[in-house]
């Protein structure tokens, strides 16, 4: 099911599309947004200049730090009476991103999250479970209004409570689960722990994700857990952008459909801030259309992809941008190689005999990295046995310098040993600042 008509517009009616609204949005944030004013000026450039869209690499980048520096409302474009709801960022180092809507934000937010949701399978007929943490958080709530514009009969349940979760589950006849995809397999997990087969036992045949990124083999993982029938798709938002509903996968499961009626993306080099062209990977950099409350151009999502723009066989003609390859700044370097912990979990999630939960600390001994990698064993008997023990641990070794390029301690132990997470997870701990 296709949501709307401008998911399946030919390219150049698209680019009609983004160019008016784009004269629009950089008229109108120069006119109300004055931190935005000052950037544009410094640069010399006026609304006016932008006349194609090859124009927007004229204007200035917006990062992150502008709304640590204007907090909580120096870039919003209306008056707070003309707001009718706020969000924000979780604010673990400093200041939360506050953002906000109108009226008319909150529809089209909504119904680019029920764009989405189609795309990933769901239909009115799905009663949907979100799993995620409500509050200002905007996944939640994102999921929960776009789901509900779609027609779906929606469980706010929130996160963690683990029983009530499976309560539901059966009770309720949950088709669909939105969460982490790391809470999903923790949920997927204990099910089969308390001898529940999903894909006997429950009706759940489709999972949306966001949060967090997934790769292939931890999608295979999914499948293992929650069985064949499970339709698993991952969908890219943040808090600055809207929130969830920027874009999705689709069931051909070939990277992600951006709205680009609502954003217009750029790749660029991370370093030079140069535009690179399709298929080059780069730092994903963001444009927002039509925004009333948060107008937001040119923003560095710190996000590295690549874009995409032959047709889909779903009938989208949108442009797609590949799952994550990470993030720019959760980059570790160690001993001169750049590492994500995404290429980490690749490797991983490929080795039968352990499962999809890990945890990496980087130190620093007598001045040289060390990275240590914590795996969980599916089976614990082979605690038993040192050979086959020290034959695994060689195995993922060398799995790991065969991707990364560097060697890697590795630690094994027992199964349900490490923790799990109902948000986010958070499997890295960088403590180099506390040794030499």
């Amino acid at each position: 099911m296709i949501w709307a008509k401008e998911e399946t517009l030919p390219r150049d009616e698209i680019e009609k599309i983004q160019l008016a609204k784009l004269k629009e949005t950089v008229s109108y944030i120069y006119e109300k947004v004055a931190p935005y004013q000052k950037k544009m000026d410094e640069a010399g450039i006026k609304p006016s200049d932008i006349q194609t869209l090859s124009d927007l690499g004229k204007l200035p980048f917006t990062y992150k730090a502008d709304f640590r520096d204007n907090y909580p409302d120096g870039l919003f474009a209306v008056d707070k009476k003309e707001m009718v709801r706020y969000h924000a960022s979780s604010g673990t180092t400093g200041k939360p991103t506050l953002v906000g809507y109108t009226r008319k934000d909150l529809d089209v937010w909504l119904n680019n999250v029920a764009r989405i949701a189609c795309m990933g399978g769901a239909t009115p007929d799905d009663v949907a479970q979100i799993s995620f943490g409500y509050g200002t958080f905007t996944g939640a709530l994102g999921l929960h209004g776009g789901l509900e514009q779609l027609g779906a009969t929606v469980i706010p349940m929130s996160s963690g409570n683990t029983n009530k979760q499976i309560m539901f589950l059966q009770d309720m006849g949950v088709t669909l689960l939105v969460a982490t995809p790391s809470y999903a397999l923790h949920l997927g997990e204990e099910l089969r722990s308390r001898g529940i087969d999903p894909s006997k036992d429950l009706n759940v045949h489709i999972g949306l994700f966001g949060g967090e990124g997934m790769t292939e083999p931890m999608r295979d993982e999914m499948h293992k857990v929650w069985g064949p029938q499970f339709v698993c798709t991952q969908n890219y938002g943040m808090s600055e952008l809207c929130g969830p509903g920027v874009s999705g996968e689709c069931t051909e499961l070939c990277g992600m459909h951006i709205n680009e009626d609502w954003f217009i993306p750029e790749i660029i080099d991370p370093d030079t801030g140069e535009v690179l062209p399709p298929g080059e990977l780069g730092e994903l950099v963001v444009t927002c259309l039509g925004k009333e409350a948060l107008p937001l151009i040119r923003y560095r999502t710190g996000d590295l992809t690549r874009l995409m723009y032959e047709p889909c066989k779903c009938g989208r003609t949108t442009c797609r941008m590949e799952n994550l390859s990470g993030r720019a700044d959760d980059m570790l370097v160690i001993r001169g190689v750049n590492v994500f912990p995404g290429q980490i979990e690749e490797v991983l999630l490929k080795i039968a005999e352990i499962g999809p939960h890990y945890e990496i600390v980087v130190e620093r001994k007598n001045r040289l990295d060390v990275m240590t990698i914590t795996v969980e064993l599916i089976d614990d008997r082979l605690l038993d046995s040192y050979t086959k023990l020290s034959e695994l641990e060689k195995r993922i070794k060398s799995g790991l310098k065969s991707q990364l390029g560097l060697a890697t301690n590795i630690e094994l132990v027992a199964p349900h040993t490490l923790q799990r997470f109902e948000g986010k997870a958070r499997r890295v701990t960088d403590l180099r600042k506390d040794g030499l």
